[in-house]
């Protein structure tokens, strides 16, 4: 059987890598290439993404597979939602995109509810209302008088962003528009009133395509400087987290998945959009999935605790792997202190164990006095606050839910996954680690018609990873530490 080799280049908020995709003989097999960083820039109180950084990685990973002359099918670009760029009439990229992370959102959803009311916002997109929201970026942007938008023939989310640098073509792919809160769901359009109340036009943004969009062909330029043939580049499930869903393993649909990394997303698989008065009240968000199926699920602040304080702790001269952070949260005494992950001073603060330490002394808890403490508060919050979100999921689901899949980097953390289990009560399989690369590899591969559906895909993740299974343990000490954790987050 004829091997299909295929370029996913996979983007989050604090790093990115180029990995290639291999089907051969019903399996999948995969090899990174580069890995780099992606780091935002603060320039004059407002914070960015590097694109032409970004670019140039991209370049430099296209180079090294003409070089090693792999035979590419296609390439296809997953970033992670709502950040996006401008384009100018004549095709200009108009400076470098916002981070969702810049403060100039604070507060806004609140001045735009004064125009669309929070209800009526939701009933019309199903999104959860977060800060960073595009629609609230641009709502920001307009209120600054932001040069570029006011210049902007064109917005493309991140991952078309890059596609139009690597093509010269614009293209809105679905899953990436459906995180902005300006997409109805249900007619699968931008919504009118929305971009009305916003003050810029619908012919801003493309009508959406469906993943397995061929977007074009690599620009004569790139191809000849990175030594490759215009290699076709594919619009996959662009938003991460839809590529990663993508290559869950499981074999029917009455499953939850935790995609676990910079961000936690937990949400479950539905034909269609779940808006209710319920949904409404928990926040819980409707965004695209392939084959016209909506990622019903809420965003939860994930590693993003740790990765902070490990940097904060690097600075401090102490360097620590991830085997050994998990290492200091098994030693760690237990339920010490809890915290709600969510809590908007651990968004983007200046110190992240200071902003822990005051949530506990606010909360009149103790402080942790190790760096293994705070791993372990880290850790058990999160399972606590998993458990919180799954219950929220029971509610609404239309099917029981009757296994919880883990995927991504999360899920090669053990003591997370046990925690998670312990805490859910919920049989728990952990994996693929690298679930993004390969859902964008096998939306490409569908694009060739080389698989028929989700499902195939999901048979062949499931035959070409190891699997881990974690079953519930100390349950009852589990639910008094809930019922611990839900008296803090009320404080």
């Amino acid at each position: 059987m004829k091997k299909h080799t295929f370029l996913a280049i996979d983007l989050g908020a604090t790093s990115g890598r180029s990995v290639l995709i291999t089907l051969s003989h019903g399996k999948i097999e995969m090899q990174e290439l580069t890995r780099f960083p992606n780091n935002m820039l603060e320039l004059h109180g407002k914070y960015y993404w590097n694109i032409y950084a970004l670019y140039q990685y991209i370049k430099e990973a296209l180079t090294l597979c003409a070089e090693r002359k792999f035979p590419l099918e296609s390439m296809g670009v997953d970033t992670w939602g709502v950040d996006f760029g401008y384009i100018a009439p004549d095709g200009t990229l108009l400076g470098l995109p916002r981070a969702y992370r810049d403060p100039y959102t604070d507060g806004v959803p609140d001045e735009f509810f004064k125009k669309i009311s929070r209800d009526e916002v939701y009933r019309l997109t199903g999104i959860q209302v977060l800060n960073f929201n595009s629609l609230y970026q641009l709502y920001a942007a307009s209120r600054e008088q932001f040069a570029p938008l006011k210049s902007a023939a064109r917005i493309l989310f991140m991952p078309d962003l890059i596609s139009y640098l690597l093509t010269g073509v614009e293209v809105c792919e679905y899953t990436a528009a459906s995180t902005s809160q300006i997409l109805n769901p249900v007619t699968g359009c931008f919504e009118p009133s929305l971009l009305e109340a916003v003050g810029i036009p619908p012919t801003l943004f493309a009508n959406p395509v469906s993943s397995g969009t061929k977007v074009g062909c690599l620009t004569p330029a790139l191809a000849m400087e990175a030594g490759l043939p215009q290699l076709p580049v594919i619009a996959v499930a662009g938003h991460d987290t839809a590529s990663a869903v993508v290559a869950v393993p499981a074999s029917n649909p009455n499953f939850a998945y935790l995609s676990s990394g910079t961000w936690s997303l937990m949400g479950i698989e539905t034909e269609h959009p779940i808006i209710n008065d319920k949904s409404c009240l928990f926040n819980f968000t409707n965004e695209g999935g392939i084959e016209g199926t909506t990622r019903f699920l809420k965003n939860i602040t994930g590693m993003w605790l740790v990765e902070q304080c490990r940097k904060e702790w690097e600075h401090q001269g102490h360097t620590y792997t991830y085997p050994q952070l998990v290492e200091m949260a098994t030693d760690a005494p237990s339920f010490i202190s809890l915290v709600n992950p969510d809590d908007s001073r651990f968004a983007n603060p200046r110190s992240m164990t200071l902003a822990i330490a005051d949530y506990c002394r606010d909360t009149g808890q103790p402080i942790p006095q190790s760096h293994s403490q705070y791993l372990r508060c880290i850790f058990e919050s999160l399972a606590l606050r998993y458990r919180e979100v799954l219950d929220m999921l029971r509610e609404l689901a239309p099917f029981p839910i009757l296994q919880l899949h883990v995927i991504g980097g999360g899920s090669q953390n053990r003591l997370l996954n046990q925690f998670t289990a312990n805490a859910t009560g919920i049989p728990l399989i952990a994996g693929p680690a690298e679930a993004t690369a390969m859902g964008n590899g096998l939306v490409q591969a569908k694009a060739c018609g080389l698989v028929a559906d989700r499902w195939e895909m999901r048979r062949m993740v499931a035959a070409s990873v190891d699997l881990t299974d974690y079953t519930p343990c100390d349950t009852a000490l589990w639910q008094d530490a809930y019922e611990k954790y839900q008296r803090v987050i009320l404080k």
